[in-house]
């Protein structure tokens, strides 16, 4: 059964933005929803008014209405209100046959409708005459081709044998117009109370996440060297992933640790041997000798590089390890400077900024003092070693020389271990392959080139770590 090899990390989404972006979308849902709601009711509410308004008129209508004696119907009292007596008004009554058709002449009407007639829907007159004496509401065109909201009852009066249609109508753009604004305001209002939402709802968000943030910059700090251990108070759901991080930062260190035990011991066992032969064989001036004496460096070399390479996959992996650059410059300036000084040789160095390497100070040892040590190897005057911070997190140490420089086909096999392109220069070969290896386990490159001078430029990348006081953003 194969083990399945877990994916790369890959961003997908911001929290932050889920979370805003469902409470704000649910939010401004119930408020459109609220704000149809209100709206609605409020619409059936003018409507609700304004039917009981005509009712009332057509109630009033019915108690002043007679029949004379020649069965004509007429009004004994007007109506107070003048609009009634205004041509066109939007305020209008009429009484008709139930069993006239639609569009008959009225029996009597309303000054308002001048000799004009209000057509009752079909369906309303159905329905008013089914339920007789009970009013009932329907819409309609007036005269003047407003919409009307009516108020049809069915009754016999006094005198008559078949059913009359009282008839009560308003125009209802006033109260559509009433409705409008009402929804205007409802749907600002919901605008408003929208906006304060989306700030209560990022305010709310950046609180809520507030543990996590702050434990973020928590793990930071351990990776950056400046804590041991996730410290704070968080909150009871975050407490176990701070002390699943804690336990697992204590298992790195305990691996850490037992590897460098055992590189420790192996370095032990292997070298003592191999000392005890190397020193009978320089005893030993024959053939066998010297072929023991070679063979016995060669394990040496074999044992201390492959011994360092151990050691810098340990350390590679240990979190919070912290070496400022600058310092490490100046030491290894001062020590090689006081070495290549009697050949002449001018060992210049600066740093710009104050860069961090995010891993021990020995391998940083190692990756720049194998390089300027080759470099003053070869170098005729001058060997110049510059550090800088990169904006992308990264440090790079550059080192160059006057010397005679490689070939562009020379330099991928300058980096392979155990290679050496001229015999007779000291060394064992495998000083570029240690750079190539140490900054290959810290996630590191290095890069070989023309340096300004003629000679070999040597560029060496590797993480950078936030300088004591710095907070990651």
């Amino acid at each position: 059964m194969n083990a399945r090899v877990p994916g790369p990390l890959a961003q997908h989404g911001s929290l932050v933005r889920r979370l805003f972006l469902l409470a704000l979308g649910w939010g401004v849902v119930l408020l459109a929803v609220g704000a149809v709601s209100l709206t609605a009711v409020f619409r059936q509410t003018v409507l609700t008014d304004l039917d009981g308004r005509q009712a009332n008129i057509a109630e009033f209508l019915l108690v002043s209405l007679e029949v004379n004696g020649d069965g004509d119907i007429l009004l004994t009292r007007d109506l107070l209100d003048p609009r009634f007596g205004q041509v066109f008004s939007g305020r209008y009554w009429q009484v008709t046959d139930a069993d006239a058709p639609p569009s008959a002449e009225p029996v009597i009407r309303s000054r308002s409708l001048w000799d004009e007639t209000i057509v009752i829907p079909r369906a309303v007159r159905s329905a008013a005459i089914a339920a007789t004496g009970q009013p009932v509401a329907g819409d309609s065109v007036g005269p003047d081709g407003e919409p009307l909201r009516l108020s049809v009852r069915a009754v016999v009066l006094p005198g008559l044998e078949d059913p009359v249609l009282i008839l009560a109508a308003e125009d209802r753009r006033p109260s559509d117009r009433r409705v409008w604004t009402f929804g205007l305001v409802a749907g600002g209002l919901m605008g408003v109370f929208a906006i304060l939402l989306a700030a209560g709802v990022v305010i709310q968000v950046r609180v809520g996440l507030s543990p996590v943030l702050k434990m973020r910059r928590a793990v930071a700090r351990v990776r950056d060297g400046e804590a041991e251990r996730v410290e704070g108070r968080y909150p009871v759901e975050l407490l176990p992933l701070a002390s699943e991080l804690n336990a697992l930062l204590d298992h790195s260190r305990e691996v850490v640790e037992r590897a460098r035990t055992h590189v420790g011991n192996l370095a032990h066992a292997l070298k003592t041997p191999i000392t005890v032969l190397s020193n009978e064989a320089r005893q030993d001036d024959s053939r066998l000798g010297e072929l023991v004496r070679r063979q016995t460096d060669t394990m040496s070399a074999q044992v201390e590089h492959h011994l360092r390479r151990a050691r810098a996959a340990a350390n590679a992996q240990a979190i919070g390890a912290r070496t400022p650059v600058g310092d490490v410059l100046d030491d290894l300036g001062r020590t090689l400077r006081k070495i290549y000084g009697r050949r002449q040789i001018a060992l210049d160095w600066t740093v710009e900024g104050r860069p961090v390497f995010r891993g021990e100070r020995q391998d940083l040892e190692d990756l720049v003092g194998n390089l300027v040590d080759n470099a003053c190897k070869w170098a005729r005057t001058v060997v110049t070693v510059h550090a800088d911070e990169l904006s992308d997190g990264q440090i790079a140490i550059v080192v160059e020389d006057d010397g005679p420089g490689l070939p562009p086909e020379e330099r991928a096999r300058a980096l392979e271990r155990g290679v050496r392109l001229d015999e007779q220069a000291p060394g064992t070969g495998f000083g570029l392959s240690i750079v190539s290896e140490l900054a290959r386990a810290y996630g590191g490159t290095i890069e070989l080139g023309e340096g300004d001078k003629g000679g070999l430029r040597a560029r060496l990348f590797l993480p950078g770590a936030l300088r004591s006081g710095e907070t990651r953003h």
